[in-house]
């Protein structure tokens, strides 16, 4: 139960959050959601399937450019047409690469996924498609129209909050319905043991195909939403250094719940802001990349199972130190033995 309500009331949380009156927190909470759906859209890979893939931020890339280019500089694109669209474009992208890299396992996979990424970044900034190394602006946010009606206007800080959040709703209920189906059930036995799914007559490889086209899907909509949010796309988020990222977010969090995903998000994203600071750091903010690898091996080294595992690892130590407790407290109630004199010891 109490699984269920943490994120209602986390949602609920945030959208409270968006009366704060901050412009800087509430930028802050909406890059948070988007790099929460994106370690989400990984967390079926690493956590689902046990796919760990170097390569995932080219589908967040895909998603951003896509509504970069497609969007007109003289006036707002139709969100009905550029959003699935940006997700066709790397859904796509997706289905090409995956079914060649599927063909590989473990370190060879992560090596393929990370050429199939690095060769969508080279294409981006190699080239004049997205203004090359520069970049392209997006000029206006598009517009979600039903029959001339606008419902509401992306172009609003607040509205656009909103928009994020119902996306991060979307995505996490997606998932947890999908974990719970004969689905997610298959994966979790791929990633299990492969072998002995083969072997229980499963064909493995449309599974994982199916989950890498999917998790690439949602990736694409957080590069979507970020688009819309900076108004700016650059191919530096295609590079592999964005993949190791939210790899490092699914990590940090724990790789066995879609909870630990936002953990690691949330943790991680704030760690960048506290090290950066300077009204905090003062002169070692122009340093922060240190501070933030000493924190991250900590908390790495403490927390195996991750933020979301700290529960029950507490748990455990707790059991643990109830069982030994009265095992030292009758140890220490028992008798001492009786002490046998020494040869040639003399008594008064």
């Amino acid at each position: 139960m109490l699984n269920r309500l943490l994120p209602v009331a986390a949602l609920l949380a945030l959208a409270a959050f968006s009366w704060s009156g901050s412009d800087y927190y509430t930028g802050l909470a909406i890059k948070l959601m988007i790099y929460a759906i994106f370690a989400l859209s990984l967390q079926l890979l690493v956590g689902g399937a046990g796919l760990v893939s170097l390569g995932h931020a080219a589908f967040f890339g895909i998603g951003a450019y896509a509504a970069a280019l497609l969007s007109p500089e003289s006036e707002a694109a139709s969100l009905w047409l550029l959003l699935p669209a940006a997700v066709l474009a790397a859904a796509a992208y997706a289905a090409v690469t995956g079914a060649l890299a599927l063909r590989t396992r473990g370190v060879y996979f992560i090596m393929v996924t990370l050429a199939f990424s690095q060769m969508a970044y080279y294409v981006f900034h190699d080239t004049d498609i997205g203004g090359g190394s520069d970049g392209i602006y997006l000029y206006f946010r598009p517009e979600l129209s039903l029959g001339g009606w606008l419902p509401f206007d992306l172009g609003n800080a607040r509205s656009f909050y909103f928009f994020v959040l119902a996306w991060l709703a979307a995505a996490w209920g997606f998932l947890a319905l999908l974990r719970r189906s004969p689905f997610g059930a298959a994966l979790a036995g791929i990633r299990i043991n492969e072998q002995r799914m083969r072997a229980a007559g499963y064909s493995t490889y449309p599974y994982k195909l199916a989950a890498y086209v999917i998790g690439a899907a949602l990736a694409s909509i957080a590069g979507f939403l970020f688009a819309l949010k900076d108004g700016f796309v650059t191919p530096e988020l295609l590079a592999w250094e964005q993949s190791g990222l939210v790899l490092l977010m699914v990590i940090l969090g724990g790789m066995g719940s879609l909870g630990g995903a936002v953990l690691g998000t949330v943790a991680l994203v704030l760690l960048q802001e506290l090290f950066q600071s300077q009204a905090l750091m003062g002169d070692y903010a122009r340093h922060w990349h240190l501070p933030l690898g000493i924190a991250i091996i900590a908390l790495v080294a403490l927390l195996p199972n991750g933020l979301a595992g700290l529960p029950a690892q507490l748990r455990r130590r707790r059991t643990a130190r109830a069982a030994s407790a009265p095992d030292a407290a009758a140890a220490s109630l028992k008798p001492a033995p009786a002490r046998l004199p020494i040869q040639g010891e003399h008594h008064v």
